[in-house]
C-alpha cells in the first residue's frame, strides 16, 4: 500500500465508525520475552465485530513493525476508521511510532491516556538503553497532549486526523467507563489470556 501523509478528514463520524483498540496483555517487569498485543474491532463503543492480536519483545523495537503489520493484515482494513492505542509503550519499553503507523495503514491514529505522561521520568527510564535517543524520537513525534472533556477527563495524542473528529470519536466510543470501549475490552482480553483471569481496569 502506497503511504500515506495526509491528514484523514471525517464529513461526518458515524454511530457505527470501526475503531481498533489496541492494548498489550500483562507481562513480567522488564522482560525481554515476546508479549501478547491485543487488539480489537468495535463500530464505535457498542458492538464488537473482531479480535486481532500479535507478539512484540518486552524492552524491544519491533512494537511499530509488529502493530502495522497485524492492522494491515486484517481483514478489516479497509473498514477501520482509526486505531486507538493505549499508551504508545508496549511491553515496558517497546515504543511505537504513530506516524509511521498512520502512514503504513492510512488509518488515523489517537493514542489514549489517563493522565498527561511524566515525559523527563520516561526519558531518564529510556537511557538505560544504548538507543535510547531513537525511542525517544518516538516520543517526540506522538506530538503534543490534549485533554478530551468526557465522563472523566482523558487525554489522546492524534496523528493523522483532526483534533475536534478525534475528540468526537472518543465520546461516542466510550460508553461503559472512563476510556474507550475498543481499549477497555482488549485490556480485559489480553489480561484474561494471559493470566486465566482479567483484573483491574484498562
Amino acid at each position: 500500500m502506497k503511504p500515506r501523509n495526509e491528514t484523514k478528514k471525517f464529513r461526518i463520524i458515524k454511530q457505527e465508525i470501526r475503531i481498533l483498540g489496541v492494548d498489550d496483555s500483562p507481562f513480567p517487569s522488564h522482560t525481554t520475552e515476546e508479549v501478547m498485543v491485543v487488539g480489537t474491532v468495535f463500530r464505535a463503543g457498542n458492538w464488537l465485530d473482531g479480535v486481532l492480536s500479535t507478539y512484540i519483545h518486552g524492552d524491544g523495537t519491533d512494537g511499530t513493525e509488529k502493530i502495522t503489520e497485524m492492522v494491515k493484515n486484517s481483514r478489516n482494513l479497509g473498514q477501520l476508521g482509526v486505531i486507538m492505542l493505549d499508551g504508545i509503550t508496549f511491553g515496558g519499553f517497546n515504543l511505537v511510532n504513530i506516524r509511521e503507523i498512520f502512514e503504513s495503514t492510512g488509518v488515523p491514529v489517537i493514542v489514549i491516556m489517563r493522565k498527561i505522561p511524566n515525559f523527563e521520568g520516561i526519558k531518564k527510564a529510556l537511557k538505560r538503553f544504548e538507543d535510547w535517543e531513537l525511542r525517544w524520537a518516538n516520543v517526540i513525534e506522538a506530538g503534543q497532549v490534549y485533554m478530551v472533556d468526557n465522563s472523566e477527563p482523558i487525554y489522546i495524542q492524534i496523528y493523522g486526523i483532526e483534533l475536534e473528529d478525534a475528540k468526537e470519536i472518543v465520546r461516542i466510543s466510550t460508553t461503559r467507563s472512563a476510556i474507550p470501549e475498543p481499549l477497555r475490552v482488549a485490556h480485559i482480553i489480553a489480561a484474561g489470556i494471559i493470566s486465566g483471569e482479567s483484573r483491574g481496569s484498562a
